[in-house]
Formats: structure tokens, sequence, C-alpha cells
């Protein structure tokens, strides 16, 4: 079996800039600095900061990372690459977490803090005096404001990764500067539309896609303090990286250099597994529930570009109305798809989750393969049958899919979804909507339609624009390209902090 085709997203003389990696990792590991990373356990936070580890560890920095168990077995591909003295588990207990309907990620985080915080002053406290180098820098996600009162009192710095684009950090930064508020409080029509002049492009969202503690929170709620938190925390921070590439967002980047007053911003994006690697794009996150091979033979079974790609990541949950017209339209466009279905369970108090209905997988299995929960997304989009991917905009499914040069089909369902979206459709022109929230239940015929419409032709508009990004997507990795020279940037300085 062909595992897989040249991928459409390798960067350019992959072969020479990893011998360079391995190169810079044997000579420079007795000079570089010593770095912790600490991500949120949740895979779409995790995934990118290991592969940022990787990146750091090749080119001879001493990475201590923080997981809880739940997190080890991924690390194991750092730990198989990487030697002992260099990449250093720091494994911690998961805290306990109080059970609450809906799940609460104030409470979540809050937890963590009460677990964490202890055990990593005692760490610090004891590695001064026995680990060589002593960490110079934390390197934390944007959630773990904490951590940057914690740099302080340990005499490090923090720097901040965001698994978002930075087209969403200005956005979240907006958002307390200058929060937008309806002409009329007592207006009920959820569509009003809030302008941000002062951002790249002015973007225009209605009413409702603003973050719920702005719309319904106040001064002193919980949720609407411990954000607050993360914006002063996060601008406060010594600097930020970002899983993104100047060719996507270079405006957001620069606007985000000036409202923090420095230029320690660091786009080193698309953080991506190591292509040599067949099992880091196979089970990158998770094990798929059908054998990687079979979904590969049936991939390589299909013309290029023929097939859609569907996937809603691993935590939206569709309704039963939207799995209906999403398989009604899958169905009618007789187009050729793999759709990555997730199970029917109770998620954030709402129990309305649908299934795919039976008879659906006999009607359509000439065309059409169904994967119940994780799909080896990665190594899908990067095969050269799939044309377009419908998702719903999360950041890493972003990047996966325009690096792909993927034509995306966009449904932002929350959170940094919506900004994710604007940057998809309205700006890189790579993109077409095809619905919004968690509510929206679009025409099957439309839909249909639009299925269609993302695989035809070479040239059309999106086509043409998704094949430029993946490019750019390429030259940014690539040796002396914008990403590697950013990475390459942020090493020197966090040496320069050890010297």
């Amino acid at each position: 079996m062909r595992i897989t085709r040249t991928s459409r997203y390798r960067a350019k003389n992959q072969n020479d800039k990893s011998q360079r990696n391995l190169s810079a990792m044997s000579s420079a590991a007795v000079n570089g600095s010593h770095v912790l990373v600490y991500p949120i356990p949740r895979s779409g936070h995790v995934i990118p900061l290991l592969d940022l580890t990787h990146r750091l560890l090749t080119r001879g920095l001493t990475v201590t990372v923080l997981v809880t168990q739940n997190e080890v077995p991924l690390l194991q591909p750092l730990i198989s690459t990487h030697s002992s003295s260099s990449l250093k588990p720091l494994v911690v207990p998961v805290p306990e977490i109080p059970l609450s309907t809906p799940f609460s990620p104030i409470e979540a985080m809050k937890a963590m803090r009460d677990h964490h915080e202890p055990a990593l002053i005692q760490w610090f406290k004891s590695q001064q005096a026995t680990v060589t180098p002593p960490v110079v820098a934390i390197i934390s996600d944007f959630m773990l404001e904490w951590t940057h009162d914690l740099a302080g009192r340990v005499g490090v710095k923090r720097i901040v990764f965001s698994p978002s684009g930075a087209c969403d950090r200005s956005f979240s930064f907006a958002l307390w500067k200058d929060p937008p508020k309806k002409d009329d409080p007592n207006d009920n029509d959820d569509s009003s539309p809030m302008s941000f002049p002062n951002l790249p492009n002015s973007p225009i969202y209605p009413w409702w896609q603003l973050p719920p503690f702005h719309r319904n929170g106040k001064e002193g709620d919980p949720s609407w303090e411990r954000w607050r938190n993360i914006n002063l925390a996060d601008r406060a921070s010594w600097g930020f990286v970002f899983n993104t590439f100047a060719g996507l967002e270079s405006r957001d980047l620069e606007h985000l250099k000036r409202e923090l007053g420095h230029d320690r911003v660091w786009a080193v994006g698309p953080l991506l597994p190591d292509r040599s690697s067949n099992d880091s794009v196979f089970n990158r996150g998770g094990t798929s529930s059908l054998p990687h091979q079979q979904v590969m033979a049936w991939l390589d079974s299909r013309e290029d570009n023929s097939v859609v790609y569907v996937c809603f990541g691993s935590r939206v949950t569709l309704t039963s109305a939207q799995v209906e017209v999403l398989t009604a339209a899958l169905e009618q466009s007789r187009v050729q798809f793999i759709f990555c279905a997730r199970e029917p369970r109770e998620k954030n108090g709402r129990e309305d989750s649908g299934a795919v209905s039976e008879g659906f997988e006999d009607r359509v299995r000439d065309r059409g393969l169904v994967i119940r929960g994780w799909a080896p997304q990665l190594a899908i989009l990067s095969h050269r049958a799939v044309g377009a991917f419908l998702t719903h905009c999360g950041w890493n499914s972003v990047l996966e899919g325009l690096a792909a040069g993927a034509v995306m089909l966009t449904w932002p369902m929350g959170a940094d979804q919506y900004t994710n979206a604007k940057l998809v459709v309205e700006q890189a022109g790579a993109g077409v909507p095809v619905g919004e929230g968690t509510r929206t239940i679009p025409d099957p015929a439309e839909l249909a339609r639009l299925l269609v419409r993302s695989l035809e032709g070479s040239n059309g508009t999106e086509r043409v624009r998704a094949r430029e990004i993946s490019r750019a997507a390429m030259e940014a990795v690539a040796q002396e390209g914008s990403s590697d020279k950013d990475l390459d940037e942020l090493v020197n300085r966090l040496n320069e902090l050890s010297r």
C-alpha cells in the first residue's frame, strides 16, 4: 500500500533542514538554555505546544515539559527522538475538577493552579541548586495566566504560547481595551453589528458571536474576572509565540507588536510533526477507529481533489437535526467524502447529540467513508485525493487545511472559530461559509450545492488562493523562511537570558 503521496505541505529541502537541525542539536546542546513548557491538558492545546517543544530541542535547548499522567502518551514520540539529558518530563497528578453541568473551564483552570502551583514552586527551588542549566523561561498556554506571577516569583521570564491565531488574540485584546456596546442596552436583537475599526481589516461581528463573558458578564463575575486576568497577564508577559506564519497573518502580528510595545512576538508555524515519521502523522493526538491503512487505501483509489473531508474537531457535538441535514447534503451531492462523526453523548449539558442514521453508510458505501471518533486528520488532509475540508474552524484544523491547500467550507461553532472563519473567508479568500453557530441548520440542497462547488475546477478563486497559501506555509517553515527565522530568533533570545 502506498502510505502517502508527497505531502502538499512538506517544506522544501526538508531533508537538508532535518540534517541542519540534527547538527544544531548536537553542537548546541551544551550551550542551550533551559525552558519549562506548560500546556493545558486539552488536545488542541497540548499537541502544537509539543510540536514547538520538538523544534526547541532540535535547536539545542533543554526542555522540561509539565504534563499530567493522561498526556504522557503524547510525549512518547519526543521521548523516542530526543536525549533524556535535553528532554525532561515533569509528570504531575491529574487535577480533581469538581463535576459541573455545563463544564466550567474556570473551575478546571482553578483546579490546575491549586494542584500544580505548589509543586512547581517546590520544583523551581530544588532545580536552582541541582539542575544545569537552570530554567530561564516558562512557555505556557495563554489560559495559564497565573504562570506570569509564578515566573516573577521564581525569577524567570514568561512567554505566552497561543494555540489560536494572531487575529484572535488581537480581537481578544480589543474586547478589553475598547469593549463594544449596544446602542440600546435593552435591545434584544442578537444580530446587532459590532465593529472593531482599530483592528486590521476592521472586522464586524454580530453581537451573538462575542464571547459570553462579554455579552452576559459583568465586573465581579468569576468568568468575567478570570478572562480579564488572562488578558492583563498575557499583555504583561515577556513574549508571545504563535502557531501561525507571516504569509497568513502579517497584519495582525504587526498590530500585536504595536499593542504590546515590543517586538518579542514570534510566528513559528504551521507547527506540524516531522513528516519522516509516519506514526507521528497517523497517530497524531489519538488512534483512529478505522486502521489508517484502510483509510489511506480508500483515498489511494480516488482521483486528485475529488474528496471532501468533514470533521468538526474533538469537542463539537452536532445535534440530531444538524447530522440529518449534513448527511442528507452528502447523499444528495453525490460527492466522495470522509465524514468523521463523533459518537453521540451528552455534551455541555445538551442531550440532543445526533447519530448517523441507520442505512446512511450502506447507501453511500461506494463513495463515502464514515469514521467514528478520532481520525488521522493530518494524513487525510495531506493526501492528494482530498480537495475540500468542511470544518468547525478550530485553529489547528484551519492551519492543517490551509497548509494542505484544501478549499475550506467553514461552519464555526464558538470561541475563536468565528474569528478564524473570517480570516479564511474574508482575508485569505480560501473558503466558503456554510453555517455559523451551534443552532444553525443549513438548507440541505444549498449545502449539497456548496459541497459540489468546492471540488469543481482547478482555477476557482478559492482553490487558487488555497494553493497560494499552501505554498506560503511551505516557504515559511523552510530553511530561511519567515517562521524558521522567527524560531531561530526566539532561541537566540532565550539563550541570551542565560548569559
